[in-house]
């Protein structure tokens, strides 16, 4: 595998679970969630420079719906990530407790609601790549054969894993946390396995939903571009 593409997964993997870590506050307390967000942003800049020719071709070349879905999805993530990481700065207590602010409710409200819509964001864009990512995966494990049966089990686990994170959407109350902040805290008994499983299911439906989505889309735009041929 080219060395870039192996650097760029690890770090793409590294800020996924971080992501989940950071978004894991109730259980890791203030000081690692902090320390966390603080790598989880450096490696957000490193991936931004590593994918800085992106952004010159963003007006570029002919936009079909599949670059135009891929243009607002990852500006939508560099938006939502970027204030996170503003927002976060001023209402840090243990890496940065020194800036005076008076009303940090506000601050702190769009710093969880962002940090959401980044995670919804963040599953997306990986939806976007997913077949990158198999297809690098198959790479380095050796897997050069298709197969019909294993194809299926694939489909069938990522039809298990949405529904068990529609599931978990309901419980962890998405929708809220999306739009509303609680000052009080979400699920404050939580445990660690139980927050990882419910949030990577979650991460399944935009990720497989996506994934699909594109397929379908590409499949249409073969089959007009077939039709016009003919």
């Amino acid at each position: 595998m080219n060395p870039n593409m192996l650097i760029r997964l690890v770090i793409d993997l590294s800020m996924t679970v971080l992501m989940l870590v950071a978004m894991a506050y109730q259980i890791t307390g203030n000081t690692i969630h902090e320390l966390v967000g603080a790598l989880l942003c450096l490696l957000f800049i490193t991936h931004n420079i590593l994918n800085r020719r992106w952004y010159k071709t963003i007006f570029k070349g002919k936009h079909n719906v599949r670059r135009i879905l891929s243009i607002v999805v990852n500006l939508l993530f560099l938006v939502s990530m970027a204030v996170v990481m503003i927002s976060a700065v001023p209402i840090s207590r243990d890496i940065i407790p020194f800036i005076p602010i008076n009303n940090d409710m506000v601050l702190l409200q769009i710093h969880v609601m962002t940090s959401y819509w980044g995670f919804i964001f963040m599953a997306v864009h990986i939806g976007m790549s997913w077949t990158t990512i198999i297809n690098s995966v198959r790479k380095m494990t050796g897997i050069k054969s298709t197969s019909r049966i294993r194809a299926i089990a694939f489909r069938v686990i990522a039809v298990l894993i949405v529904v068990y994170g529609v599931q978990a959407s309901f419980e962890r109350e998405m929708l809220y946390k999306l739009t509303i902040y609680n000052p009080f805290g979400w699920n404050l008994d939580d445990s660690s396995m139980g927050f990882l499983i419910d949030h990577l299911a979650i991460m399944g439906i935009y990720i497989s939903g996506t994934h699909y989505v594109l397929k379908f889309v590409q499949k249409q735009d073969t089959g007009l571009k077939e039709r016009n041929i003919k």
